[in-house]
């Protein structure tokens, strides 16, 4: 096969992070989002590791370091604002708990959509509304009313893919709660953020609230985050959302007052349970996913960018050194980056047990200064081989292509 035609669902990040690479193989990408333009805003993303030299494999370093947040470092602090903890931009080489690469998820999304608009079909307001494949190829139903035929199709939708549950089968089946839910929206900066994220912890309640600079420095990004057996609240319903947050969030202290007075006001809102995609398999035929949609580490992990951008690496150089063959090319993808998923899964679940609320049946609180959980870190953000692909087509290779010898496993 060659020149293959490949749709790809959802405009993130993931999604065009894997247009970029499987244009540079010599694929004709085509990228559909159900929202009617790019979302902009959203949470603070980390690249660490492997991941910052995916970017740079991509020519994008300077671009999305002029999109950062240019956070200094973090502070912990007690519900009068005094400091306990401190830690800065530039610890364990710029890969630690601030990430030296981190960006709004919005603002990344532009970087990668800017990088690929001219290259790429970028469909807006549509969204796969069925599919049906034989050997050789797939026939997509958009619900906008057009029909047309790839040679393969890759899920990039998020936690919620519609396209996951379409093949693979109900969201329950493969989503994971972690006992936590998570909101983030802008705020006016009238609290004197200065490049310093602050962040607050009621441990008895396994409550939090985070406020963090953005690149705007008239604005901030609020977060809160509580702890939650079950989540039964729509994750589209935004007003019962609202309702839901304060409620929970009632009494907590520090700034939250200050905080949920902009509630009503501000332009982007987010809440949704904190959960984990955990799949026995990533493809099914010539339908492969990537990205949260098929193996979400969750925000408690810190790595979910950084598994979207090695991912898409990987997916689109494996499927081209298999010639397109999707039955290869979705396996070596899966068997390359199922050990560096699973080391960054279980860093959101440890993270998202020490936030649980404190009770008899608990389990203690892992050691984070043994061998063992320095060891899982070193998986989490280098422990995967980034192949050179020599050999595989590359349009548009950087001057010192990437090799297998130059990978940091």
């Amino acid at each position: 096969m060659s020149g293959p035609r490949v749709l790809v669902a959802g405009a993130s990040i993931a999604g065009p992070a894997l247009a970029h690479w499987l244009r540079r193989r010599g694929a004709a990408v085509t990228v559909v989002e159900r929202a009617p333009e790019l979302r902009p805003g959203g949470q603070a993303v980390d690249a660490r590791g492997v991941a910052k030299e995916v970017i740079r494999w991509m020519g994008l370093d300077a671009a999305v370091r002029a999109a950062c947040t240019d956070t200094a470092g973090a502070y912990t602090v007690d519900a009068e604002g005094q400091v306990l903890e401190t830690f800065a931009v530039d610890d364990d080489g710029g890969d630690g708990f601030i990430a030296d690469i981190e960006i709004l998820r919005g603002d990344l999304s532009q970087v990668l959509y800017d990088d690929t608009r001219d290259g790429v079909e970028y469909i807006f307001g549509d969204r796969i509304a069925g599919l049906a494949q034989d050997a050789d190829g797939v026939d997509v139903a958009f619900a906008g009313g057009s029909r047309r035929r790839f040679d393969l199709v890759v899920g990039a939708d998020g936690l919620h893919s519609a396209l996951r549950a379409m093949v693979f089968g109900p969201h329950e089946r493969f989503l994971h709660h972690l006992g936590h839910v998570l909101a983030f929206y802008s705020v006016p900066n009238e609290f004197g953020l200065d490049r310093w994220l602050l962040e607050y912890q009621d441990q008895q309640s396994g409550r939090s609230a985070v406020l963090r600079p953005i690149q705007d420095a008239t604005r901030a990004m609020a977060m809160f985050s509580f702890a939650s057996a079950d989540f039964d609240v729509d994750y589209r319903d935004v007003a019962a959302q609202k309702v839901l947050l304060r409620a929970r969030m009632a009494g907590l202290g520090w700034l939250t007052p200050d905080i949920l007075a902009h509630l009503d006001d501000t332009p982007d809102f987010y809440l949704d349970q904190v959960a984990q995609v955990v799949m026995d398999r990533w493809s099914s035929g010539r339908v492969g996913l990537l990205g949260d949609a098929a193996f979400s580490s969750s925000p408690m992990s810190g790595q979910g960018t950084g598994l979207a951008l090695v991912g898409a690496y990987l997916l689109a150089g494996e499927l081209a050194a298999a010639g397109w063959d999707p039955d290869a090319g979705f396996a070596s993808y899966e068997a390359r980056m199922r050990s560096f998923v699973e080391a960054n899964q279980e860093i959101g679940r440890l993270n998202a047990r020490i936030r649980a609320v404190p009770g008899p049946d608990a389990e203690p609180s892992p050691d984070f200064a043994s061998e063992w959980f320095t060891e899982l870190v070193g998986r989490a953000i280098n422990g995967v081989e980034l192949p050179g692909y020599a050999g595989v087509p590359d349009s548009a290779a950087l001057p010192g292509p990437p090799s297998a010898s130059s990978a940091k496993p």
